[in-house]
């Protein structure tokens, strides 16, 4: 209580102690501990994935750093932070650091930092007031004409009279005084948007280029150059625009002028020039725009936007622009609405519009192997004489490796392909061509496979012609595509039928069969089908000669040919069923088709057929007609086709058309390798197609060979027809069933539906010659 008490007593003396804690407390660096606190928070939260608690520590640790008078690192944590401020548009909180940024660059004397800063307050994306703008713009017209900038607010005076040396040090050295800022990165005041009028221009065709530029400062702004870089640099020099002046003049512009940016105003600058033939199928691509502020007797400062323009906000803000539904007020026709201008950094430089007419006559679809003419026609229709114009026709690249392996030009149509012809002729000559002259080009295309190909005609050639008082060669072409399609020009089926045309599904050795093939014509257009040939394999052979039978024969659409061959095949080799037949080739060509073109020969693979050895064969010799009541002989050979003796067991059996004398059964045998003759006289009983008599035949030997297998070699019916001496049927009747009869000169036609039997044909001619007699007036006379 009694040391309370003289404390108490004694205020000087405490006074005096908190003054000297006070003076021992300013030794300590608090701004120290404050920024390791903020550092580990930073790592903290970027641990834990917060970036804007993150970039928000690394601004209050960046202007602590500032109050530290470590304006280095201050400005290097506050130039990182600032760019998720701009890609966010946090306008306010980036005014804020962009004006301790600035702070920094002056008390640093950094030129290039502090025009960087001082372009982006001045921008649209700045929340700073008019008055303040306008100080800056100031400071920035005074660094641009190499002298000092007045100090920034707020700043310590100590700090102040060090920066004021360290730029008059800048201003007096002679160093390098241009600097190049890249605007994708920042948001400054001046906006610039680059286009080309199309996304392609004609070779013969100025390009036309604009340029737009608006700055959003509080004053009207002057640039010396304004220039415009491309991927091909020759065409650099024509998109320049420059004004050379003091760097005092840059205080007087004037918004006259064309070097001079109104604020909130767009200026459109206009270039053109004509595109080097060598570029023709390239693309001219805008690489940057600049804009240089200052001039050479002070500092120049190169405003470098890449490609056609745009800073870090143009892309936000022309997305914006797009879903907005304002309306645009109606600006005066001297006026550029900034929003509706959109950058068009490329273009294109294509081939001079061709003035030719390219024509294509043909006759689709093509066929299969055949010689197709296309005919190409060229006609020129320009002012000028067309030089050194070429042809390229052909399979279109980039098609099926098959239709391209199968597909063959030629210029000569007298001559069938091969495989060393190309599917594509290029470079065909055809030389110059006068204005209005046409040429006429035909080409022979063979397409061995079906399907649709597609073919292209490319014409070529070269043109003198004046663009914009430039005498340029201009290299010229047009391109017509045509798909045709190929299909088979007919379809061939073979078959093996016997003598009685039924259809055999094997053959027997030694014993002669027929081979039909039916052409059908698939192909829309008439084909000719010049001839036919049968190469038979060696284990064919022919009974007679394989002439052809449809030489010069011509098929329409849908219609068919049909030739037959009688062929019989040796015994197969042991273990061997099966035999080739060989090929059938037809030569054929379209019937509307040119003399000189040549025949097509397609060659068709004839099935194989299965050969059976039969241990007895059985054929008849008999007329190929008979007549009632007339002897009709006929003779049955066997055959016997083995090493054995047959014993054969016959039976005939009678019907009611046919009477006939001989064996009615017999059993007799058969020597190996020999024959035996059956003789018969079969007598008609009935007219018309009547069946024969059936001839039963066993083999005991050979159980398994039936009576129906071998009736299959015998006639079953023969056409008999009436014979007497009072009535006669023409051969030309029998089809349509007319009977005539003759009688005193006169003659009498009767139409049947069926044909008679005997008797009842002469009854019905008894009663004809009754009524005859009856109601003659000739003969009524003569009887009385």
């Amino acid at each position: 209580m009694s040391c309370r008490k003289a404390r108490l007593a004694d205020p000087e003396k405490e006074k005096v102690g908190i003054l000297a804690l006070q003076l021992k407390e300013r030794e300590v660096d608090h701004s120290e501990l404050i920024i390791t606190l903020l550092s580990n928070a930073v790592a903290q939260f970027k641990r834990y994935k917060c970036p804007r608690m993150k970039s928000h520590l690394m601004v209050q640790m960046g202007e602590e750093y500032y109050n530290a008078k470590d304006y280095s690192k201050a400005l290097k944590l506050l130039d990182y932070v600032m760019f998720d401020y701009r890609s966010e548009r946090w306008w306010k909180l980036l005014t804020s650091i962009l004006n301790t940024a600035l702070k920094c660059a002056y008390l640093m004397a950094q030129v290039k930092d502090y025009i960087t800063y001082s372009l982006e307050l001045l921008g649209r994306s700045s929340t700073q007031k008019e008055e303040q703008k306008s100080r800056i713009e100031k400071n920035l017209l005074k660094v641009l004409m190499n002298e000092s900038p007045d100090p920034e607010p707020e700043c310590d005076s100590k700090a102040v009279k060090t920066a004021q040396k360290l730029w008059a040090d800048r201003v007096s050295l002679a160093g390098s005084n241009v600097f190049t800022i890249e605007m994708q990165d920042y948001v400054p005041f001046v906006e610039c948007k680059a286009r080309f009028l199309a996304p392609s221009f004609h070779v013969d065709v100025p390009v036309q280029l604009h340029v737009y530029l608006k700055a959003d400062c509080p004053h009207p702004f002057r640039f010396s150059k304004l220039c415009v870089s491309f991927n091909n640099q020759e065409y650099n020099q024509y998109c320049v625009v420059e004004e050379t002046y003091q760097s005092s003049d840059i205080l007087e512009a004037s918004a006259q002028g064309t070097m001079c940016l109104v604020p909130g105003k767009t200026r459109k600058y206009v270039f053109k020039f004509v595109a080097r033939t060598e570029d023709v199928g390239k693309k001219v691509e805008i690489t940057s725009v600049d804009l240089v502020l200052g001039s050479d007797t002070g500092r120049c400062v190169v405003l470098n936007w890449r490609g056609g323009g745009g800073d870090a906000a143009s892309c936000q803000e022309a997305l914006q622009a797009t879903r907005s539904f304002r309306r645009r007020p109606k600006l005066p026709d001297n006026e550029v609405d900034w929003e509706s201008v959109t950058i068009q950094a490329s273009t294109m430089v294509i081939s001079r519009v061709p003035k030719i007419s390219v024509r294509l006559r043909h006759e689709p679809p093509a066929l299969t192997n055949e010689m197709y003419c296309l005919v190409v026609n060229v006609q020129s229709q320009e002012s000028t004489t067309a030089k050194d114009v070429k042809l390229t026709a052909g399979l279109k690249p980039g098609q099926d490796a098959n239709l391209t392996q199968t597909t063959h030009v030629t210029l000569n149509g007298t001559e069938m392909c091969d495989d060393s012809h190309p599917a594509l002729l290029p470079d065909i000559p055809i030389g110059d061509l006068q204005p209005g002259e046409k040429v006429e080009k035909p080409l022979f295309v063979r397409c061995g496979q079906v399907g649709t190909r597609i073919f292209l005609v490319h014409v070529s050639y070269v043109i003198t012609t004046v663009v914009e008082g430039k005498e340029i060669v201009c290299k010229c072409h047009k391109d017509e595509t045509i798909t045709i399609e190929t299909v088979v020009p007919f379809d061939v089926a073979a078959k093996f039928v016997s003598a009685k045309f039924e259809h055999m599904d094997r053959v027997f050795a030694d014993i002669p069969f027929l081979l039909m093939v039916d052409i059908l014509s698939a192909s829309p257009w008439g084909l000719t089908i010049v001839t036919s040939k049968m190469q038979l394999a060696p284990s064919m052979a022919s009974v007679d000669q394989t002439e052809s039978q449809l030489d010069q024969v011509i098929l329409q659409t849908g219609e068919s040919a049909s030739e037959c061959f009688c062929l019989q095949c040796p015994p197969a080799p042991n273990g061997q069923s099966g035999v080739a037949s060989g090929h059938y080739i037809i030569s054929w060509k379209r019937s509307s088709a040119v003399q000189s073109v040549p025949v097509v020969s397609t060659v068709v693979t004839l099935p194989h057929v299965i050969v059976d050895s039969i241990p007895l064969y059985v054929h008849a010799d008999l007329p190929s007609f008979g007549r009632v009541r007339e002897s009709l002989p006929v003779k049955y050979c066997l055959q016997n086709r083995t090493k054995l003796v047959q014993d054969v067991e016959i039976f005939v059996e009678p019907n009611e058309s046919f009477m006939f004398s001989g064996l009615k059964q017999i059993r007799l045998r058969i020597l190996p390798d020999t024959e035996q003759d059956l003789l018969y006289n079969f007598y008609p009983l009935m007219a018309g197609y009547q069946q024969l008599p059936g001839l039963n035949i066993s083999l005991p030997r050979f159980p398994e060979v039936t009576n129906q297998l071998l009736r299959r070699f015998l006639p079953t019916h023969i056409f008999v027809k009436v014979w007497h001496r009072f009535c006669k049927i023409p051969s030309y009747c029998y089809s349509s069933h007319i009977f005539r009869v003759n009688y005193n000169g006169k003659n009498i036609a009767f139409c049947f539906n069926h044909l008679f039997c005997n008797f009842q044909i002469y009854v019905f001619c008894l009663i004809v010659l009754i009524s005859w007699f009856l109601f003659s007036p000739k003969v009524g006379r003569q009887m009385k």
